[in-house]
């Protein structure tokens, strides 16, 4: 059984928070793969700044070369809003004797009884919150008593199951945000600061 993990959003640019993100949870959590997976049309969100197929091509090339890392256009082919299930429904057909991760930042895990039958995400993927400083996962209500139910601290329950489980993991915090930095460009940083800024940020990836 293969071990992918799904890391969805909406790539408005990708910025090395992502990638972190992405790096730990393939080596802490043994995926064989992280696959990003840029949403056509995000359904949580106005219309985004960058065209659809700029944010998958900003993915592709921040992905390239990167073992393990790699990018799925399917929210781009599929018409329609870019809902979640949907998405884990046609991988589960396609992979369907492997385990499949929904990588979820905390923030979009406590929204999650917004999502689009957000109830069935579990009979197709586990689901895997990227813990960060601050922020506290949920003890009452619908996510509470689902995190009591389908829990686990066990990294092997991911493997050993194709799907079912949540589980909550570190992840270290970087200071870097999607918006931050369109609003650096809106104000006319230059682009060449911010890719300095951007490679010490991807030096501290490697140690």
């Amino acid at each position: 059984m293969s071990s992918i993990g799904i890391f969805g959003g909406t790539f408005d640019p990708i910025h090395y928070g992502h990638l972190r993100t992405a790096f730990e949870m393939l080596q802490a959590l043994a995926f064989d793969e992280v696959r990003f997976i840029p949403a056509g049309d995000p359904p949580h969100r106005g219309v985004t700044i960058a065209a659809a197929k700029d944010r998958f091509e900003m993915v592709r090339v921040a992905v390239e070369g990167q073992a393990g890392l790699s990018v799925d256009d399917r929210e781009l082919r599929r018409d329609g809003p870019s809902y979640s299930i949907d998405t884990l429904r046609a991988m589960r057909t396609e992979f369907k004797d492997d385990s499949l991760g929904l990588i979820l930042g905390m923030d979009a895990f406590l929204g999650l009884p917004q999502w689009h039958r957000w109830d069935e995400l579990l009979d197709n993927a586990h689901i895997v919150v990227a813990h960060r400083p601050g922020w506290k996962a949920p003890d009452m209500g619908p996510l509470g008593e689902l995190l009591d139910e389908r829990g686990t601290h066990h990294i092997g329950d991911l493997h050993e199951k194709t799907h079912g489980h949540i589980h909550i993991h570190a992840v270290t915090q970087l200071e870097i945000s999607s918006t931050e930095i369109r609003d650096l460009v809106y104000v006319n940083v230059p682009v060449c600061l911010l890719v300095q800024v951007a490679d010490m940020v991807g030096a501290a990836l490697v140690e």
